[in-house]
């Protein structure tokens, strides 16, 4: 946890092989799981976030393998220390279900 916007960029572009500048929120954990850091790249410059969780631990990918793209939804359970990992909710009905 001790890199900056350019050590992450390094890391998103170099290990990953991910374009920094789509719309997205890279997330990058330390190793007590108790603490994240968030690059983001907002049109005119690079927003880093960092989060050290007060009471808990997130429930983290354990390796590379494991690395990858969240739905809005699993970013939430994720930082809400649930796994991503959850049963599947109820599904929204389709139209014309009933007809």
């Amino acid at each position: 946890m001790r890199r900056g916007i350019a050590g992450l960029a390094a890391i998103i572009t170099d290990t990953y092989q991910l374009d920094l500048f789509d719309d997205a929120l890279f997330l990058f954990c330390g190793g007590k799981k108790d603490r994240f850091k968030a690059l983001y790249f907002d049109q005119d410059g690079f927003l880093l976030l960092y989060k050290v969780i007060e009471s808990g631990r997130l429930q983290w990918p354990r390796n590379q393998d494991e690395v990858r793209q969240l739905t809005s939804q699993e970013l939430r359970w994720l930082l809400e220390g649930l796994s991503i990992q959850q049963p599947k909710a109820i599904m929204p009905a389709k139209p014309g279900y009933l007809s």
